[in-house]
C-alpha cells in the first residue's frame, strides 16, 4: 500500500509540473467563468433573432460582461433597423426587446417646381423600400433645404410628413415651400483705394441683381462663389503690382427687408510695387542661369505682376527640363524695398528631389477617351516629375472646354521617389444646337441654324454644319478639325462652303462662291501660333438683266442699284443736245452698254473663275480675355499666294494689330492698326473681285465698299458707279471704351469714342474691253473705264454703344467723316448684331 500511495503522489506531482508549463489559454477554466447566458429576442418581425444575438457574442472562453452588452446595444441601434432597443438581465438570461423601424413604402415631394423630383431623390438618404429612420428624415429635410439655398432660395421651408400604412409601413412626403429667389442685393468693398468698387465688380463672378437677372444666375448668393471671388480679387491686385494685397474677409448679411444678401469684401491693398531688378542664380553645376533671361516676362521698371512671375517660372523650368535637367526646380523670390516701392526678383534654379511619375490615373471621364486626355501631358509614366509640366497639362485640359472642372493632385507612390498623378474631371455637354439671327445696315436681316460638336465621339474631334439665309446673303458650310494629327500637336481641319452674296444698295452685282479649304495649325508657343492653309474656290458674277442693257429707266424703283440717269444724250459733231428732234442725238447711252461697271460685265462674260491659293497666318495673342479684352496685344499676319493652278495669280498680304491697355477709371484704350497689299504676279491681270474692298471696316462713317477707287465714267451725268477696290490700304484707329457708371455692370453696356483714319488705292483691274457687240459707238463714244484712284486720307470721329446683351453682342456707331474722297459714299450710322437662342 505504501508503494501504491507513493506512486500516486509521484503522478500527481508530475501532472502539476506539466500543467504549470502550459499556456493559460489551454488550461481548463473553472465552471464559474463559462458563458452560460441565454439570449432571448423579443419584438422582432423582419429581422432574424440570430441576427440580433450576433451583436452580443462574447469572445471564446470569456463571459458576456456589462461592457460587451453595452457595446452590442450601441451597435444594434446604429444599424438604423430599430426604433427602440431595451435589454433586461435576469440571472443567466438576457432579454433583448426591440421595436423595429417601419419600412418606407413610397417617397413623394410636393410643392417643388424649381427642382425636379429625380434630383431631390438622388440627394436624400431615405429610399423607397428602405428602413424608416426619423434621424435620417431630419437629415434629409436639412439636405433638401440646402439644395434650395445653393440655388439661391433661402426662404425655403421643408416639412416632412409621415403617413402610417398597414404592416408596419409608412409613406414619406416632403412638403416644400420654395419661396422667392434670394439674390445678392449689393456688393460693396472696404479698403479699396487704388480701384473703384465698379472696377472690382468687373473682376468677381458674383453680381448684384437687376432687371436682366432672370437670364443668368450670377446674382444668386452662393458661398462657394463668394470664396472664389476673394481669390479673384487678390489675384487682380497681385497682377497689378500690389504684392502685399489681401482680402481679409468676405462678409455676408441677410437683409429681411430686401429679402437678399449684402456682400462686403474687406481689402488690405498695401503698396504698389514695380520691378527693381531681375536676377538669375543657379546651384546646378554647369548650368548657366543667365541663359534663362530670355524666358523672363518681367521688365525692370514695370509693375510687379505675379502672373508674369508664374509664367516666367513655368517656362524656365520647362526649358531646363528640355536641356536635360529633368529635376531642376525654379523658385522665384522677391526682396521688397518699402521706401522705393520696388521688388528685386531673383529666379533661383536648384536641383529638386529625384521623383518619378509612377502612374497617371484618370477619374470622371465617362465619355472622353483616355488618350484624348493623356495627349495633353508633355510627361508620361516613368518620366521625371515636373510640376510646371503638370500645371500646363491642367491648363490645357481646362482650355479644351470638355469639362466643368479639372484638378490634378499627387498621391504617394509605391516608394518614396514615386508619385501618382490623379486627374479628377467632371464632364459637361459639348454639343451645341443654335438658331441665330441678326441685322446690320450692310447685310440686312440674317438667320443661321448650326449644329456643332466640340468632342465628337469622345475623340476630341470638332465638327460643325451651318445653314444661313438672309436678305442679301445665304450660304451652307461644313467644318471639321482633328486637333492631334498622327498624335502630334497639329490641328488638321477643312472647310467646305457655298456662299451667295446678292446685289444690294452698295453693289450692282451678286457673287456666288463654292470652295474647299484644308488647313494645318500648330502652336509655336502658348501665345504664338501658325496656320498653313490651301484654298480652292470658284467664283462667278450674277447680274440682273436690267443692269446689263441700255433700256433702263432711272425712275424704276424696283432696281436696288440704279446709279445712272434715265438716259444720256451723246452729242456728235457739236449738235445741240437740247434739240430732241436732232437726228444726231442718241438716247439710252446708259453705262457703256450697261448699268454695271465694265469690270463687272467682263467678269460676267468670262464666266466662273477658279482660284487656287496657298497661305499662312501667324497669330500672336496675349489678350487677357478673348471676349471682352482689357489688356494685351493681338497681331494677325496673313499671306496668300494664288497661282498654284487655277485661273488667277496674285500675292496678298495683310496685317491686323490690336493693342488694349487699361487707363484710369476703367477706361480701356484700344489702338487698331491695319494694312495690306495685293501684288500682281506674272502677266495675268488682277480681277476686281480679288481687290481689297473697304468701308466701315477701315474708317467708320463710310458705307460698305464706300472707300477707294470707284467707276466715274458717267459721274458728270449724276452716276455713281461700282466700287472697284484697291491693291493697297492702311488704317489706324484709337478708341476709348468706358462703362456707364450709373448703370449696373450686369447690364453689359459700354460707350466708346473713337477717331479713325485710313486710305485705299491702287486699282489694277481691267479698264477696257473690246468684246464684240459690247460698245455702241454712237450711243457711247467713250466707253473705256474712267475711275478715281486718289490716295486721299479718309478720317472720321464718332461715338459708339457696345452692348453685351443676353441676345448676343450688339454695336451701334455714329461717325462723322472729317476728310473723304470726292466719290466716296458716306454712311454715318451703322448697326450690327446677332444672337443665339
Amino acid at each position: 500500500m505504501s508503494f501504491l500511495r507513493a506512486r500516486l503522489i509521484a503522478v500527481a506531482m508530475s501532472a502539476v509540473s506539466i500543467a504549470s508549463s502550459l499556456p493559460p489559454a489551454l488550461l481548463p477554466q473553472p465552471a464559474a467563468a463559462q458563458a452560460t447566458e441565454t439570449i432571448v429576442v423579443e419584438g422582432n418581425r423582419r429581422v432574424e433573432a440570430e441576427t440580433v444575438r450576433s451583436y452580443f457574442r462574447a469572445s471564446p472562453g470569456t463571459r458576456l460582461d456589462q461592457s460587451a452588452i453595452d457595446d452590442g446595444l450601441k451597435a444594434l441601434i446604429a444599424t438604423g433597423l430599430f426604433q427602440d432597443v431595451k435589454i433586461n438581465q435576469s440571472g443567466g438570461r438576457i432579454t433583448v426587446s426591440v421595436v423595429e423601424n417601419a419600412v418606407i413604402g413610397r417617397i413623394a415631394f410636393e410643392g417643388n417646381k424649381k427642382i425636379k423630383d429625380e434630383q431631390l431623390s438622388a440627394e436624400i438618404q431615405s429610399k423607397a423600400r428602405g428602413t424608416f429612420s426619423r434621424a435620417m428624415v431630419q437629415s434629409d429635410t436639412l439636405r433638401i433645404a440646402e439644395i434650395y439655398r445653393r440655388s439661391g432660395r433661402y426662404d425655403v421651408h421643408v416639412t416632412p410628413e409621415i403617413i402610417e400604412q398597414p404592416s408596419n409601413r409608412v409613406d414619406l412626403i416632403f412638403t416644400i415651400e420654395e419661396g422667392v429667389k434670394t439674390g445678392v442685393k449689393s456688393v460693396e468693398f472696404i479698403g479699396n483705394n487704388a480701384y473703384s468698387a465698379a472696377r472690382l465688380r468687373d473682376v468677381i463672378k458674383t453680381h448684384e441683381g437687376n432687371l436682366l437677372s432672370f437670364l443668368g444666375n450670377n446674382d444668386i448668393y452662393d458661398p462657394d462663389r463668394i470664396e472664389a471671388d476673394r481669390d479673384l480679387i487678390r489675384r487682380f491686385y497681385l497682377k497689378n503690382g500690389f504684392a502685399d494685397a489681401q482680402v481679409v474677409a468676405a462678409l455676408t448679411e441677410y437683409d429681411p427687408e430686401k429679402k437678399g444678401f449684402n456682400v462686403t469684401f474687406k481689402i488690405e491693398e498695401g503698396q504698389q510695387y514695380r520691378v527693381g531688378s531681375v536676377d538669375f542664380r543657379s546651384s546646378i553645376a554647369n548650368f548657366d542661369a543667365s541663359s534663362m533671361r530670355s524666358y523672363s516676362r518681367l521688365g525692370v521698371g514695370s509693375l510687379y505682376n505675379v502672373e508674369s512671375v508664374e509664367k516666367s517660372t513655368e517656362e524656365m523650368q520647362i526649358e531646363a527640363s528640355r536641356r536635360g535637367y529633368a529635376f531642376a526646380v525654379v523658385r522665384p523670390s522677391g526682396d521688397r524695398n518699402f521706401e522705393a516701392h520696388t521688388v528685386s526678383v531673383v529666379f533661383n534654379i536648384d536641383e529638386g528631389p529625384r521623383t518619378y511619375i509612377e502612374r497617371i490615373n484618370l477619374r470622371g471621364n465617362t465619355r472622353t477617351r483616355d488618350y484624348v486626355i493623356r495627349r495633353e501631358f508633355d510627361i508620361s509614366e516613368g518620366d521625371a516629375y515636373n510640376r510646371a509640366l503638370v500645371d500646363r497639362a491642367e491648363r490645357r485640359l481646362k482650355n479644351l472646354d470638355y469639362f466643368k472642372s479639372v484638378k490634378i493632385v499627387t498621391e504617394p507612390g509605391s516608394s518614396s521617389d514615386r508619385v501618382i498623378l490623379i486627374v479628377d474631371m467632371e464632364e459637361k455637354s459639348t454639343g451645341d444646337f443654335s438658331i441665330s439671327g441678326g441685322y446690320s445696315t450692310s447685310d440686312g436681316a440674317l438667320a443661321e441654324v448650326s449644329v456643332s460638336e466640340r468632342n465628337l465621339l469622345g475623340k476630341g474631334l470638332y465638327a460643325k454644319a451651318s445653314v444661313s439665309y438672309g436678305q442679301y446673303s445665304r450660304g451652307v458650310s461644313l467644318s471639321f478639325v482633328e486637333p492631334y494629327l498622327l498624335d502630334y500637336r497639329l490641328a488638321l481641319g477643312f472647310d467646305t462652303y457655298w456662299k451667295q452674296q446678292k446685289s444690294n444698295s452698295y453693289t450692282s452685282y451678286g457673287v456666288t462662291t463654292l470652295g474647299f479649304s484644308p488647313r494645318l495649325g500648330f502652336a509655336l508657343r502658348e501665345d504664338l501660333s501658325l496656320q498653313l492653309r490651301y484654298s480652292l474656290y470658284q467664283q462667278s458674277i450674277t447680274l440682273a438683266s436690267a443692269y446689263n442693257n441700255c433700256n433702263n429707266n432711272a425712275s424704276n424703283s424696283s432696281l436696288a442699284f440704279n446709279p445712272t440717269p434715265a438716259y444720256i444724250k451723246n452729242v456728235l459733231g457739236g449738235v445741240d443736245p437740247t434739240n430732241a428732234s436732232d437726228s444726231s442725238v442718241y438716247g439710252y447711252g446708259c453705262y457703256g452698254d450697261g448699268e454695271s461697271s465694265l469690270p463687272v460685265r467682263k467678269e460676267l462674260a468670262n464666266g466662273a473663275t477658279w482660284t487656287s491659293a496657298l497661305g499662312y497666318t501667324l497669330n500672336y495673342n496675349t489678350l487677357d480675355n478673348t471676349k471682352n479684352p482689357t489688356d494685351g496685344l493681338l497681331i494677325d499676319f496673313r499671306q496668300d499666294f494664288a497661282g498654284v493652278g487655277g485661273d488667277v495669280t496674285y500675292l496678298k498680304t495683310a496685317l491686323d494689330t490690336k493693342y488694349y491697355t487699361p487707363l484710369v477709371s476703367e477706361i480701356v484704350n484700344v489702338i487698331h492698326l491695319q494694312g495690306g497689299i495685293l501684288s500682281k504676279i506674272g502677266n495675268n491681270d488682277l480681277r476686281m473681285l480679288d481687290h481689297f474692298q473697304m468701308g466701315p471696316n477701315l474708317v467708320r462713317g463710310f458705307a460698305s465698299n464706300g472707300i477707294g477707287p470707284r467707276d466715274i465714267t458717267y459721274y458728270n451725268y449724276g452716276a455713281s458707279g461700282d466700287a472697284l477696290g484697291g491693291t493697297k490700304y492702311w488704317g489706324a484707329s484709337m478708341e476709348l471704351q468706358m462703362p456707364f457708371w450709373f448703370l449696373p455692370k450686369e447690364v453689359g453696356l459700354k460707350g466708346a469714342v473713337y477717331a479713325d483714319a485710313g486710305s485705299l488705292w491702287g486699282y489694277q483691274g481691267p479698264t477696257s474691253w473690246s468684246a464684240t457687240g459690247e460698245v455702241n459707238t454712237k450711243a457711247c463714244p467713250t466707253c473705256g473705264l474712267q475711275y478715281d484712284d486718289s490716295s486721299t486720307v479718309r478720317s472720321s470721329v464718332g461715338v459708339g454703344l457696345i452692348w453685351a446683351s443676353p441676345f448676343g453682342p450688339l454695336r451701334f456707331d455714329y461717325a462723322v467723316p472729317l476728310t473723304k474722297g470726292k466719290y466716296d459714299t458716306v454712311q454715318e450710322f451703322r448697326f450690327g448684331g446677332g444672337t443665339s437662342f
